[in-house]
């Protein structure tokens, strides 16, 4: 089998075959995440970035070229979220500005429409890295740019340049130390890879049976009414058996079929020692009586699915009406100079930041990184000639300075703040007196005397920066490493802000999170103001999700 060209039809079909394919990956590719954090979203922000531009695509009546073109670029950058796909959405946009201007798609225009593609996604990264997506895409036109010399063949050009390109993807390790230790691929560059699979797929007949459809209020409704159906088994039961003796290979899988014969989502890891064990089931009790057949229990952990879904629920439905009742008093407000846009996530951090004169609060964060659209509809609603845009997330500052270049009828000021605290340093520096340009520059100083620390937990084993850790360890991350391990939180934040602390401190602020309890939080600020009796510390709610403390010490 032969193909020496592409016609629209077809090249519509692989754009949007590659993005099911990220789709039907994402977690998987979500997982190839460097540091053990429960905020792997690589795959989710390349899916996401990906399907906006497909659903575009798939809108198109009778498209030419060019107006396929449009729709993979526009939709493309508009949709983006998070570095990942902000560099994805670059490279869509490169190849677009070939193929919009052709009649016909031959390997000599593929290959240099993938030239264009890797160009323009280098111009868009300030300090490029080896190892990343960008290092795969260039190894892949590289072979597009050699190959177009000896065939005319799609077929087996294409073949040649995944094949390219997962060779490429398998020495990132070689190339980015941190991959190496962390035992993966880089996690962009297998998106990349995933999407030109699907691609070729299409190519050769194998596409993926789904429609593309837009989301409206009632399939939004349909689609929760089926997830509350979906819950076949309500309690999410984790715990740890402390072994009485050596569990045998035979008594494991005794084990794993009672859980089996009870529930699902069933995760078994047993040693010498102890047993890990997770299961989705009607009964806990049922479970728990068999476990401690081995031995005795500790770290039991029972949460009812169904009432997290509902309470889920609502607390969306409330940020909704808030979020609504937010841009009706923006759109009614006096036309100012200047106004601010934050992201976070956590109702107690939206307080901090509207109490500090920020005009719109975008909900996210990890997990959740806004797209491109999402900051530029904001900007667009505020009532001011000049807007502010903290993101607060190194993983969001592409889209919104992106979404900074779209906007054409205001001046769009991206303060580059990779954590919340920076966000609220930046905010604490502004001075209304003084032009907008001024502010910008003072900010951006300003939040480089900022140090973050951020507490969560393992999600798998790893060893970084000769660190061992384990799955369910805390770890307190800092603003380029990881500060702290641990099996007991206080100990674990304790140590990551001594870490942080130095003979300039004079501040330091904590911000406990949604699974906190305040008891909790005050005794933790109240241990590190004993330790550190000279400089102010301050304690507020910041309800975030994942993370149990953010600290920042200035």
């Amino acid at each position: 089998m032969e193909l020496k060209t592409i016609d629209v039809a077809l090249l519509s079909k692989m754009f949007t075959n590659g993005a099911l394919k990220l789709e039907a990956k994402k977690e998987w590719i979500n997982e190839l995440n460097v540091f053990p954090v429960p905020d792997g979203d690589t795959g989710t922000n390349m899916t996401m970035t990906a399907l906006s531009a497909a659903k575009e695509v798939d809108a198109l009546e009778n498209p030419d070229f060019k107006s396929l073109a449009k729709a993979i670029s526009s939709g493309s950058l508009r949709g983006a979220r998070g570095n990942s796909g902000v560099i994805l959405s670059q490279i869509f946009r490169g190849f677009a500005k070939v193929i919009g201007k052709e009649s016909k798609i031959t390997v000599p225009v593929f290959s240099r429409a993938f030239q264009k593609a890797v160009e323009t996604a280098y111009k868009a990264v300030m300090k490029p890295k080896e190892g990343t997506i960008l290092t795969v895409a260039r190894s892949a036109a590289d072979k597009a740019a050699e190959l177009e010399e000896e065939t005319d063949d799609f077929i087996y050009f294409l073949d040649e340049i995944i094949k390219e390109a997962e060779h490429t993807l398998s020495r990132t390790p070689d190339m980015l130390p941190v991959l190496k230790q962390a035992g993966v691929v880089d996690s962009g560059g297998q998106g990349l890879v995933v999407f030109l699979q699907g691609a070729f797929d299409a190519m050769t007949g194998k596409e993926i049976a789904y429609t593309l459809k837009p989301e409206s209020a009632s399939s939004v409704m349909k689609i929760t009414k089926e997830t509350e159906a979906e819950i076949k088994f309500g309690y999410c039961t984790e715990f740890i058996i402390v072994l009485d003796k050596p569990l045998p290979e035979d008594g494991e899988r005794k084990y794993k079929a009672f859980l089996e014969s009870i529930g699902d989502s069933i995760v078994v890891v047993a040693d010498d020692e102890i047993v890990k064990t997770h299961v989705h089931t009607n009964d806990p009790g049922l479970a728990i009586q068999e476990a401690l057949k081995h031995g005795s229990l500790s770290k039991i952990k029972i949460d009812n699915m169904r009432e997290e879904h509902q309470e889920r629920l609502i607390k969306d439905a409330e940020k909704l009406a808030a979020q609504q009742k937010a841009e009706t008093e923006m759109v009614s407000a006096e036309h100012k100079e200047m106004g601010f846009i934050s992201v976070s996530a956590g109702d107690g951090l939206g307080e901090i930041f509207r109490g500090l004169g920020v005009d719109a609060v975008i909900e996210g964060g990890q997990t959740m990184n806004p797209s491109t659209e999402d900051i530029l509809n904001a900007v667009e609603k505020i009532p001011a000639d000049h807007v502010f845009v903290l993101p607060n997330n190194k993983n969001i500052i592409l889209a919104a300075n992106q979404a900074a270049e779209l906007c054409k009828e205001k001046k769009v000021h991206v303060i580059p703040t990779k954590t919340i605290p920076q966000g609220i340093t930046a905010l604490v520096n502004f001075i209304a007196e003084q032009s907008a340009e001024e502010n910008e520059t003072r900010m951006k100083e300003e939040i480089g005397s900022v140090k973050t620390g951020q507490v969560t937990y393992a999600v798998r084993d790893t060893v970084i920066d000769d660190k061992e850790i384990r799955q369910d360890d805390y770890m307190g991350i800092g603003d380029k490493t990881i500060l702290s391990v641990g099996e007991k939180l206080d100990e674990v934040v304790l140590e990551m802000t001594d870490a942080m602390v130095d003979e300039e401190s004079a501040i330091i602020s904590i911000y406990y999170g949604q699974d906190v309890e305040q008891a909790s939080a005050d005794e933790i600020a109240k241990r590190i103001a004993e330790k550190y009796p000279d400089l102010d510390v301050d304690i507020r709610y910041g309800g975030q999700p994942i993370y149990y403390y953010l600290i920042s010490v200035e």
